[in-house]
């Protein structure tokens, strides 16, 4: 699992290296200023309203979208400023995306359980299912939409606006805060950086919707509410579940000897009951749309015959990440992925285990439809993979590793800008 604002987390590291002085003579989007003045709800009202009249107004439906993937966020980050999410102060949180996003401190948060967390998740699901339904009705190929993206705020403490510390870039910066940002990293630097979103975009936005919402469905497919009383206190800053009671603690010897005990407390507690098997096949619908919709974003993005401030480019464009180009090898080691990727979601390549031999392996697809508990420890000794083991082509490293190769060993980092 990644950044839950993947978005966001993946164009604003570029702002700070960027020189785009952009002047456009054309009149902003619609959605525009409702982004940049932090006025979520305003913005969908009167867009729902301007669509109802004028439903063939693409760009306004690909604003729209945009601005409900944002509410995502923003609900999401209400919601931990709420119950006082730790975030990057935790070294827990560090590693949790949808619990890392930096939202301002809350001096009396709420306590928070773990049921809590579970409505927070499907809140997040059903903002996602809203945002890719608006998004999947963008039917013109055409349709452009370019953004000041640096310079949108979002009200993430819930006091009803937007603060200047609440801006997607100083969202990242605070997310980096050991990042070496430039001098050029500015408020003022970000104010030309635009990125024109088009429709290899939109379908690219669909891909991300569905990629979160599988991760938000496995999650809740399963009951992990053990391993949350466990490390609910390195996550949120008044979690309902004790933590070790400090009056029977002594002085630590070493710093890290708590966070130790509480790993190896994790790793006994992560195994999870099956609480809802009907997700897990959700889970399954969204990563088979993923690698469709990263086909027909490569093939709208293939196809484009301008270059104008790309977020994704083909090779023969420029994207707005500096100093970083798209090759025809890359293209190509893609499409080789979302093959393999597709069959072992299909069933007709499956996945080694270091415990079986190269003419089994386990049937990624059954484990999504016909889910059962998940023990950790017992997939990792290899008793849980059994009721999956078939015989058949197993993927093979050397594979991945040409994939590796082929992105000059970053592959994943591709990947999820790729999508």
């Amino acid at each position: 699992m990644y950044r839950p604002i993947l978005l966001a987390a993946l164009l604003l590291p570029s702002i700070a290296l960027l020189d785009v002085a952009w002047a456009r003579a054309a009149e902003p989007p619609r959605v525009e200023k409702y982004l940049t003045e932090g006025n979520l709800a305003e913005g969908h009202r009167e867009l729902t309203a301007h669509l109802a009249a004028h439903p063939t107004d693409d760009e306004a439906r690909l604003g729209l979208g945009m601005l409900e993937f944002l509410q995502s966020v923003e609900n999401l980050g209400q919601s931990l400023h709420k119950y006082g999410a730790l975030g990057p102060e935790s070294r827990l949180g560090r590693q949790i995306p949808l619990l890392r996003l930096a939202v301002p401190k809350n001096p009396a948060p709420a306590k928070v359980s773990y049921a809590d967390v579970r409505a927070m998740l499907q809140t997040l699901l059903d903002d996602l299912a809203r945002a890719e339904a608006t998004l999947a009705g963008v039917k013109n190929h055409d349709v452009k939409l370019p953004l000041h993206f640096g310079l949108i705020a979002l009200d993430l403490n819930g006091d009803g606006k937007a603060g200047s510390e609440e801006t997607l870039w100083r969202l990242y910066a605070s997310l980096n805060g050991g990042l070496r940002l430039s001098p050029d990293f500015t408020p003022e630097a970000v104010q030309d950086f635009v990125i024109a979103f088009d429709y290899g975009d939109v379908c690219w936005l669909r891909g991300y919707c569905h990629l979160l919402s599988a991760i938000g469905e496995m999650v809740l497919a399963y009951d992990e509410e053990r391993l949350f009383g466990a490390i609910a206190h390195h996550l949120f800053d008044n979690p309902a579940v004790p933590a070790w009671p400090e009056e029977l603690a002594r002085e630590p010897r070493w710093a890290w000897e708590g966070d130790l005990a509480d790993a190896i407390a994790g790793i006994h507690l992560a195994s999870f009951p099956l609480l809802e098997p009907a997700r897990m096949k959700a889970a399954h619908e969204h990563l088979t749309e993923v690698i469709r919709l990263s086909r027909e974003s490569w093939k709208a993005i293939e196809a484009e015959t301008d270059d104008d401030h790309e977020w994704v480019p083909s090779p023969r464009q420029t994207g707005v990440i500096p100093n970083v180009r798209v090759t025809s090898e890359m293209i190509k080691g893609w499409h080789e992925f979302l093959d393999e990727a597709e069959q072992l979601l299909t069933g007709k390549k499956l996945i080694p285990h270091w415990r079986i031999n190269e003419a089994y392996g386990v049937n990624l697809q059954k484990v999504f439809l016909e889910p059962r508990e998940f023990d950790l420890v017992l997939w990792a000794h290899g008793a849980a993979a059994l009721p999956y083991v078939e015989q058949g082509p197993v993927t093979k490293p050397e594979t991945w590793n040409r994939l590796q190769r082929m992105f000059g060993g970053q592959f994943v980092g591709f990947a999820f800008w790729f999508n």
